[in-house]
């Protein structure tokens, strides 16, 4: 009889490892849990104000937001981009160089800015 305690001993010390390795690594994973929960509070918290100034700044964003589920007053947001991917102000987009790249891609107005020399 007695291999049989032998066995259940030995068992018992290797399921104690496992427990206090699986209890350590649960101690490293709540240290990098704070932090990632703090930057998607972050997040949310400036898709909410990013729609607040959408709805703000534009009827047809303050519409489109209503829409979605999102009140200029905080309410419940249906979808963190609503009326947002359609209300860019200002901005041009000039596609990255490739080889054999034609002035044809790029927006007119930079079509007339005339080519400057490498100084190196």
């Amino acid at each position: 009889m007695g291999s049989l305690f032998e066995e259940l001993e030995s068992r018992e010390a290797a399921a104690r490892v496992r427990v206090e390795e699986l209890e350590a690594a649960i101690a490293q994973l709540s240290v990098k849990l704070a932090p990632a929960r703090d930057g998607l509070e972050r997040l949310r918290i400036t898709r909410e104000t990013v729609a607040e100034v959408l709805a703000e700044i534009t009827p047809e964003a303050a519409a489109k937001a209503v829409a979605a589920g999102t009140s200029p007053d905080g309410g419940s947001v249906a979808s963190a981009y609503a009326g947002a991917e359609r209300q860019v102000v200002g901005v041009l987009t000039v596609p990255n160089w490739h080889p054999g790249m034609t002035p044809d891609v790029l927006p007119s107005v930079y079509r007339d800015i005339p080519p400057t020399r490498s100084r190196h």
